[in-house]
């Protein structure tokens, strides 16, 4: 595979850090919760996702809200209700630019503007600390476009082939990983990413993808999450990838430990 921003050379390191992985995978199934209107882990996925970006949302209230139709302050709910549809939109169509940008569209409905939807921003990202310490320079504007089409290409190419179970996991995260440095949209970049990944792993291997409970460990080991996502530099010019493994390890691992809790 001639990849342009995907990189290949982590990953004999990375298949010998994921033990276990195949049977943990293997063992996900459904939550009893779940029926043909209601699923439990896309509420897992979009609370927890929504969570690592701030919202105040408890998952005990969100599934009393979806399963059961309880009542709440519609601000209290309506972000991570948007973020629920894109994984709702992702199971039921094919991984490509054009569903990944209507998934914004559907989960940024309350984070940017009508005219931002599924579009890509036009102005600087910067990623700031709460104390508005800049801890990260994303691609330009004027990078995107040439950005954007090295990653679709590369998103494409890797579509089309016939992964193993620990490539696959490689692969999705790394493209969550790339997704995020490019920072693409003017918000909601996290959010499709922890998406996006999850997405291409349920196109190679399947319905089991979409029990995996991704969103909730890197809310539950957010400061790894963030700390793996800054090792790479403070500049998207200049990250260095070869710092990635640990990052690119955190999927397989919240996998894996899930099974042996």
């Amino acid at each position: 595979m001639q990849l342009q921003l995907i990189q290949t050379q982590l990953l004999n390191d990375f298949r010998n850090g994921t033990n276990h992985l195949q049977s943990a995978f293997d063992a996900l199934a459904d939550a009893e919760l779940s029926n043909e209107h209601f699923s439990f882990y896309t509420s897992v996925a979009s609370v927890f996702s929504s969570k690592i970006e701030g919202e105040e949302i408890e998952l005990d209230s969100y599934v009393k809200h979806k399963r059961w139709g309880e009542r709440f302050q519609p601000d209290y709910t309506r972000k991570t209700d948007d973020l629920y549809s894109a994984y709702d939109f992702a199971h039921t169509h094919a991984l490509t630019r054009e569903n990944i940008a209507s998934a914004h569209a559907l989960l940024a409905r309350n984070l940017v503007a009508e005219n931002q939807l599924g579009r890509w921003r036009i102005g600087n990202m910067y990623v700031t600390t709460p104390v508005g310490k800049i801890e990260y320079v994303a691609a330009t504007p004027q990078d995107l476009p040439i950005e954007m089409a090295k990653f679709y290409a590369d998103l494409e190419m890797l579509l089309q082939q016939e992964l193993t179970t620990e490539e696959a996991f490689y692969y999705a995260s790394y493209l969550h990983l790339v997704f995020v440095k490019i920072h693409p949209w003017t918000d909601g970049n996290g959010r499709t990413a922890r998406l996006l990944e999850k997405w291409f792993l349920a196109h190679h291997l399947g319905e089991k993808a979409w029990f995996i409970q991704s969103e909730r460990y890197y809310y539950e080991h957010h400061a790894q999450y963030y700390q793996h996502l800054r090792a790479l530099g403070l500049e998207y010019e200049t990250l260095d990838y070869t710092r990635a493994l640990p990052f690119l390890g955190m999927l397989a691992g919240g996998v894996v430990s899930a099974k042996s809790q």
